[in-house]
């Protein structure tokens, strides 16, 4: 389990780390980057991503499969949030 958790933590730092660099080249670009927490159709289907492959990874790994299905789910909305324009 600690081997996931930190694996999980550091995927979660690198996209942190990415929009912290992309601030310092250009102000703005790192904001931009994490508006899709404020985007209701990348969250919703970050968390129903998260929810199927949370449940199918529960019965397979336990905790592991729930720790990569919420990595997994944040990445779907990062990524769904990235094409819309803010309105």
């Amino acid at each position: 389990m600690g081997a996931t958790l930190l694996v999980a933590a550091i995927v979660i730092a690198a996209l942190v780390v990415r929009s912290a660099l992309a601030e310092l080249r250009e102000p703005g670009t790192g904001r931009r980057q994490w508006m899709f927490l404020s985007d209701r159709r990348a969250v919703a289907a970050g968390a129903l991503t998260a929810l199927a492959l949370g449940l199918l990874g529960w019965r397979q790994a336990g905790v592991e499969g729930a720790v990569w299905a919420g990595l997994a789910g944040i990445l779907v909305a990062f990524v769904m949030g990235q094409g819309r324009r803010p309105q």
